[in-house]
């Protein structure tokens, strides 16, 4: 028996990527639309396939390979298609999944997946006729750097002297970071205009995206840190 196509997206994702602390998560509450965190799929701190940092110190949570991709990605074709999806709800802190929440974005024809990884799975949500737009929020790497320590601190995710490391280190490859999303199919952007074209997804006026030819030609996908 010949297997039926699957069934129409009623909604599309707006794909909301850029550097760690760049404020992808204000200005997604800022739309008014639902959000889908992308960083609840973050692997668990146990899981035997995350990558190690170069000189063998601990987990390389910049890296692509510290995160479910194929989950994100079913979660959102989900939530496309049938309007809800169960989501991990992930402790950063502890690095490790402490339990799940349904996510139900009713009729909706839009909303927004955040997180740093974002730019990473443009290709397949193009595939699967879902995209609405993807972003790279940009800005100076001074201020995210401020911005990045500021809540990493407040939050208590990590201890001090790792989050400053780590933020420096961000800081240094940010430009590196930026250009890597866009090679991806990113549109890399300020707050301003990532809200306008996120308004204009929004009131039905964004053309569907298409594959940049550099994105066709394919990307590094191991490249500099990407920064949670």
């Amino acid at each position: 028996m010949t297997a039926l196509p699957p069934s129409a997206p009623h909604a599309r994702v707006i794909l909301l990527a850029g550097p760690s602390g760049s404020g992808k998560s204000s200005l997604a509450a800022l739309t008014g639309l639902p959000v889908l965190n992308l960083d609840d799929f973050y692997k668990e701190g146990t899981d035997p396939t995350l990558p190690r940092l170069p000189d063998g110190s601990g987990t390389d949570w910049d890296s692509p390979l510290s995160w479910d991709g194929d989950a994100a990605v079913a979660a959102i074709e989900a939530l496309c298609r049938t309007s809800r999806t169960p989501v991990p709800v992930y402790d950063i802190a502890t690095s490790s999944r402490t339990g799940t929440s349904l996510l139900d974005i009713g009729r909706t024809p839009l909303f927004v997946a955040e997180g740093i990884f974002a730019a990473d799975i443009i290709g397949r949500c193009r595939e699967l006729d879902v995209l609405a737009d993807a972003l790279c929020l940009r800005g100076r790497p001074s201020t995210t750097f401020r911005r990045r320590l500021a809540r990493d601190l407040r939050e208590a995710r990590k201890p001090v002297l790792y989050l400053i490391r780590r933020g420096l280190r961000l800081m240094r490859a940010e430009r590196g970071i930026v250009a890597r999303q866009t090679a991806l199919g990113a549109f890399p952007c300020g707050r301003d205009t990532a809200m306008g074209r996120i308004a204009a997804a929004a009131a039905g006026h964004c053309e569907r995206v298409a594959a940049p030819p550099h994105a066709a030609a394919g990307a590094p996908s191991e490249p500099a840190p990407t920064g949670r």
